[in-house]
């Protein structure tokens, strides 16, 4: 009754202070604040506040950045976006709620996967974050068994590359991840040392010529494109730092030409491992790198998931997205 006889603006920037959950359950409590929550201003603020501290997005969570470019003035009374209905649809936590709230179905789909008998899924892992980072994230997951536990070396030989590595989840499902470097570890740790570039290998660049402007276009080398013609999925880890300067418009061109459709099935997932060393390093938030990056573009399903290549915070939640979707795929 008290908050009835503020003004609607007072009560709006009441409402601010809460929390998204908090502001859901004081719109059951009658039709009035029922229609007050869901003032777009309001979950506007929500939206652009909150998803900078958001870990994962996916292909069907990413916000259109067309409404974060828009001034809220410049949206007409006919074209609102639901901004509730965005931040419901993007937040991680709604997300795993609404997976959660069907387990019958996740049984079901398990049991049905049981039926399938396959290899372990393989997955291609690439990136700059695997090589600028200054600590390793796969030297982590080599040697970090309480997170995630290695099962071996397989005896499957791609030459030039090799067999790649086997780990088990917690599930007790193996998979294998083929680690691929853009160049030696000799020349990786002198471009270190000289704080330069080193030319990635993995890729052979073509030019062409769209409307009158040049557009760069990259096709892999031949071990690669063994690779790619095997694999269940692909692992881009990604250079989040902040402080780092970043030629995403390059590193699209190259993930382009590794999930090529050419190469393998369309539809296999894309993992981006949103990587930084340590806990204490400014980050780049999942929702921009999948902006800088236009994972919109894709065909695919993806996923950005933030990682702390140290700790190795966020990689199960991104290993475990990436083999129910290649499970998906298999039972398919």
């Amino acid at each position: 009754a008290a908050l009835d006889g503020f003004q609607i603006d007072v009560q709006l920037n009441i409402m601010s202070f809460l929390s998204p959950q908090d502001l859901c359950h004081l719109g059951s409590t009658s039709c009035y604040w029922r229609a007050a929550v869901q003032d777009p201003l309001l979950w506007r603020y929500f939206l652009l506040r909150d998803l900078p501290f958001w870990t994962s997005v996916d292909w069907k969570s990413l916000p259109d950045g067309e409404i974060f470019n828009k001034a809220f003035s410049e949206v007409s009374d006919n074209a609102l976006y639901d901004y509730m209905g965005i931040y419901k649809k993007s937040c991680p936590q709604s997300r795993r709620s609404l997976k959660s709230s069907r387990p019958r179905y996740g049984a079901v789909t398990s049991f049905l996967q049981s039926l399938v008998t396959q290899a372990e899924p393989r997955f291609a892992m690439f990136g700059p974050g695997l090589e600028e980072l200054d600590d390793s994230l796969v030297q982590k997951m080599m040697t970090c068994p309480e997170v995630l536990l290695v099962a071996g070396l397989p005896q499957r030989q791609i030459h030039g590359i090799g067999s790649g590595v086997s780990f088990q989840f917690s599930n007790n499902q193996k998979f294998n991840i083929l680690t691929l470097y853009s160049t030696t570890s000799v020349e990786r740790r002198r471009a270190r040392a000289e704080q330069a570039v080193a030319v990635n290998k993995m890729f052979y660049q073509e030019n062409s010529v769209v409307g009158n402007q040049q557009a760069v276009h990259y096709s892999v080398i031949a071990q690669v494109k063994k690779v790619c013609e095997v694999v269940d999925g692909f692992i881009y880890v990604a250079n989040a730092e902040a402080y780092k300067k970043h030629d995403r418009q390059e590193e699209l061109a190259r993930i382009l030409a590794m999930i090529d459709p050419a190469l393998g099935p369309p539809n296999r997932p894309l993992l981006v491992l949103s990587c930084v060393s340590h806990i204490g390093v400014k980050r780049i938030p999942c929702v921009y790198m999948a902006h800088q990056l236009q994972l919109n573009l894709l065909h695919q399903p993806w996923m950005v998931q933030d990682t702390v290549a140290a700790t190795l915070a966020g990689l199960l939640n991104g290993i475990e997205w990436l083999l129910e979707e290649a499970n998906s795929k298999s039972a398919q």
